[in-house]
């Protein structure tokens, strides 16, 4: 059994910043603190990230950039918790809405993970952090078994079981088939090469398929 108690599902408390943005003011101008840093990284990769640079693109000041994050890295990581809490959240969206079959809902995830290196602002550089390092989230726990830990999660509630360590360790391995190929269709070609997605999408759905064997109709807990 997955247990629960030792790790969050997602990382973001994990994330210290100077001043917890209690007010919807605080809160709104951390947002626009991360979209001037995914703006950045966009422009000119990760390194290009600099406190006065976030400060001017902002329309902030330096000051204010230090009120919430004590250096850059507490804000990269802010901004790999958003992406990671905006993929976790387009996912659940559409776990209800993939087509029957085993693993359509995985292939579902990798389409949402293609589509935001596509289209969400510094993602395709920083992704959820594991550029810079493995444990950028959580120091206890490798980005990919964060996911794989909600993954599993997921289909234990489709399919209306506990997930054990096996099936969570079977997800992280599928997840880091595609994390590793993923990132190479996008490394050269900020549309992504097919060649690699198409590949992923093979290999991940055939892995799954063989150690995780799951009922040939999805069920949706929602509407039972």
């Amino acid at each position: 059994m997955i247990d629960e108690t030792q790790e969050p599902t997602l990382a973001t408390d994990k994330v210290v910043m100077r001043t917890e943005p209690i007010q919807q003011r605080s809160a709104e101008r951390i947002e626009t603190l991360l979209d001037a840093a995914a703006a950045l990284i966009d422009e000119g990769g990760i390194d290009g990230v600099t406190t006065s640079a976030v400060a001017k693109k902002s329309k902030s000041s330096v000051g204010v950039v230090y009120r919430y994050f004590p250096n850059i890295q507490t804000l990269l990581r802010a901004l790999a918790v958003r992406n990671l809490e905006r993929y976790v959240e387009r996912v659940q969206e559409n776990v209800d809405t993939s087509p029957p079959g085993p693993w359509s809902s995985f292939d579902r995830t990798l389409d949402i993970f293609i589509e935001m290196n596509r289209d969400e602002p510094g993602f395709r550089a920083l992704r959820f952090g594991d550029v810079i390092d493995q444990r950028f989230l959580n120091p206890e726990l490798s980005n990919n078994s964060i996911l794989a830990r909600e993954f599993a999660r997921q289909i234990g509630e489709t399919y209306d079981f506990e997930p054990d360590d096996d099936i969570v360790f079977h997800v992280e391995v599928a997840i880091e088939m595609a994390s590793g190929l993923l990132g190479r269709a996008f490394q050269l070609d900020k549309h992504g090469d097919e060649r690699f997605i198409e590949a992923t999408r093979r290999l991940c759905t055939d892995y799954l398929t063989t150690n995780i064997p799951l009922p040939p109709e999805q069920p949706h807990p929602r509407s039972r």
